[in-house]
């Protein structure tokens, strides 16, 4: 499979979850070359690596061209790839902005297609960040990833009609393109896992020797719901003697306006932190209350951690309500509240869920998660095997 990523593969966020599927998929079986930008962290042995923008230590900035110019130029030194070998691949995965070149290549040489989908369609991302950022009255800053950019939004919409089939990581992000009228068949569905190596619980504690610890991680923007976060947490009693840790950093516009929240003794802003996974292992409760998610990595991180996810019903993903995790609907602070207030007061709730969520997360690791992508991959091989043979036939 040829496995193409318009970034520095590990360098964090997209970037890790790009180097994870491709590491899960090669320990999974399939042949993988990945064409990345760059390599920030090699990749598994078995991964052959041809870069587009770099050559040993020498990377083309990002900067030089600007986001868009560079992506496509990558796209287009895939394409060329692909077409100077045409019969090597079975499958090509591509992502958002660097795919629509690669994407027209496969699809005249019948190799089947994968588009991933990290977040939800952008047309409903863009406006349902818009509409609570105005309700907020919080302003986005024009280069947030969630602001509206309609030279984006044009592209990718051009790359979803061209690709095969979307990797939605989440029903949620799938209903959002069935919403826009695509069919359910070109919809496949994976996940996001996380690293069992990284993160994993600590021994059941006998008693609790600490406060009742809540936890939220990740840039704090509008589209992940601190604000609701906070709103429920100041109505429950874990005020009292718990606390709420915020391992991230704050969008400017968006702390002026959380500032009375944030100011309350119980709550503790730790800025951008390092020791996430220790911070989960210590932490009862992981808060994600976003209005827009593709599957966030913290909800899986979290449930090998032991760390009970409280998350939106956008945020679930890997969660199940009152089996490993407690699930609420999109801003619905009473709701959270209560749920904090529940885990707060009852040790046996808090004890039943936590070992829901160490029992569920050798599901949700990234080998498993590779795993189903294959056989996704397999799936998708298999129904276009005979345009694929059409196609061969007359190069």
């Amino acid at each position: 499979m040829l496995y193409s990523f318009p970034h520095r593969i590990g360098a964090g966020r997209i970037c890790e979850t790009a180097w994870q599927q491709a590491a899960g998929l090669a320990s999974a079986g399939a042949d993988v070359v990945v064409c990345s930008a760059s390599v920030h962290r090699p990749l598994p042995d078995e991964v052959t690596t041809w870069p587009t923008l770099s050559r040993g230590a020498a990377r083309l900035p990002f900067r030089l061209l600007g986001d868009m110019r560079t992506f496509a130029l990558h796209d287009r030194i895939v394409s060329r790839r692909l077409r100077a070998r045409p019969n090597d691949f079975d499958v090509v995965h591509t992502w958002p902005l660097g795919a629509r070149e690669t994407l027209r290549s496969a699809r005249a040489l019948g190799i089947p297609t994968v588009l991933e989908r990290p977040n939800t369609h952008t047309r409903f991302a863009y406006e349902v960040v818009r509409l609570e950022c105005e309700r907020l009255g919080v302003e986005l800053p024009p280069d947030q990833e969630h602001a509206h950019k309609p030279d984006v939004l044009a592209k990718e919409e051009e790359e979803y009609e061209l690709a095969a089939y979307l990797a939605c990581p989440s029903d949620f992000v799938a209903k959002t393109f069935v919403d826009e009228g695509f069919p359910a068949e070109k919809l496949i569905r994976d996940f996001y896992g996380y690293d069992e190596s990284v993160f994993h619980p600590l021994e059941e504690p006998a008693s609790r020797r600490r406060p009742f610890t809540m936890l939220f991680v990740g840039v704090a923007a509008v589209r992940k719901g601190l604000h609701f976060a906070l709103e429920a947490w100041l109505r429950s009693p874990a005020t009292s003697d718990g606390r709420f840790l915020i391992a991230g950093e704050i969008l400017p516009s968006y702390e002026e306006k959380l500032a009375p929240l944030l100011a309350h003794p119980s709550v503790e802003p730790l800025g951008h932190r390092r020791d996430v996974p220790a911070l989960m292992r210590e932490a009862d409760a992981l808060v994600l209350p976003s209005i827009e998610e593709g599957s966030a990595l913290v909800s899986a991180e979290a449930l090998g951690s032991g760390c009970v996810p409280l998350v939106s019903e956008v945020s679930s993903g890997v969660c199940t309500h009152d089996r490993n995790s407690l699930v609420h609907p999109v801003g619905d602070v009473d709701t959270l509240a209560s749920q904090i207030a529940e885990l707060y007061a009852n040790p046996a709730l808090l004890a039943r869920l936590r070992h829901g969520a160490i029992a569920s997360s050798s599901a949700v690791t990234w080998s498993a998660a590779g795993e189903r992508l294959l056989e996704l991959y397999d799936e998708v091989v298999s129904m276009t095997a005979p345009r694929r043979a059409e196609a061969v036939a007359a190069l």
